[in-house]
């Protein structure tokens, strides 16, 4: 009697084509470089390129869209920054983000920076509040967008400090430095790898860090936090990567192990710090905690700043 084999059929392994990354803002944006950082990284670890896309607009919404609306299947990830729980906040969304997208990782907790032009007069904090309580409302200050981690910063250095400042908001960091250099506007807050190569060349200086700790950056090392001057302030932007929420748990399973050898290279690291941002991975459980805290911080913050009215206001 002659046996038969039972051949079973080929199952296709995951991933088996490249993997798109979208990204929420310009290029030269922290978010930009840590997708960056990713894509150069990623060959190694996934047998697989990733393709790097980016949606600037909306303050992230943009991106966020396209990422809750994407194919579950692992093929499109997205950059998250703490804006993912700010316009919910502000506007009504087709996506609540927090709920429609899943955390894989957090990459990186990196505060903002206040910069001015290094050949303006303002060289201190101190400088910049006299000069604003001298002078109300002549100061211009740009940032990321209405609603953003980088405007609710500005919002609350000014209010703790006394002053008035103009905001100039723009699409992203590219635009806003050149305005700064131009002479458009005289202050600017932005995510410190966006500028290093600027303080590096002296073009830009920081007059503080958003932190309770100095950069780990040896060419930003020596820059002075808000609070060491004097202001209370505190604000990480926490880059990571997420996926949408119906993503099958096999894939999710599988992308967080490769995610996870490809953040804990030691090249990955290097690339990571060598652009300014602060380096601190989370996995998917921890990401999930801090994207909680985040979402009650921040909404307390768009409330004591005034940015929800601003922006009702704006609607009317």
């Amino acid at each position: 009697m002659q046996s038969s084999t039972v051949i079973s059929p080929k199952v296709e392994t995951y991933p088996n084509k490249p993997i798109t990354v979208i990204v929420p803002f310009s290029a030269g944006s922290g978010s930009d470089l840590v997708a960056r950082a990713l894509e150069k990284t990623a060959l190694k670890y996934l047998d697989q390129p990733l393709i790097v896309v980016n949606r600037p607009g909306g303050t992230g919404t943009i991106c966020w869209n396209e990422l809750a609306n994407a194919s579950p299947d692992g093929y499109a990830l997205g950059i998250t920054s703490s804006e993912l729980f700010l316009q919910p906040l502000f506007v009504s969304t087709k996506y609540n983000y927090s709920v429609s997208l899943d955390p894989l990782a957090q990459i990186t907790a990196t505060p903002f920076v206040m910069a001015v032009r290094t050949d303006q007069p303002l060289q201190t904090v101190a400088d910049l509040i006299s000069y604003a309580k001298q002078h109300p409302g002549q100061l211009k200050f740009g940032h990321p967008g209405i609603g953003s981690l980088g405007h609710i910063v500005a919002e609350t250095f000014s209010k703790t400090a006394g002053i008035t400042m103009n905001q100039v908001p723009f699409q992203g960091a590219t635009e806003e430095i050149a305005a700064l250099l131009g002479g458009h506007i005289q202050v600017i807050f932005l995510t410190p790898g966006a500028i290093k190569e600027y303080v590096k060349s002296g073009m830009i200086k920081i007059l503080a860090v958003a932190s309770e700790q100095h950069l780990n950056d040896p060419v930003l090392a020596n820059a002075q936090t808000f609070q060491e001057q004097g202001i209370d302030i505190s604000y990480n932007n926490r880059f990571g990567i997420a996926i949408p929420k119906e993503t099958p748990v096999d894939v999710k399973t599988k992308l967080v192990e490769r995610l996870d050898a490809i953040i804990t290279d030691p090249e990955f690291k290097k690339d990571i710090e060598n652009t300014g941002l602060q380096f601190e991975y989370l996995g998917p459980k921890e990401s999930e905690e801090r994207w909680l805290i985040d979402n009650e911080n921040l909404s307390k913050a768009v409330q004591e700043t005034g940015i929800v009215d601003l922006i009702k206001s704006q609607k009317q």
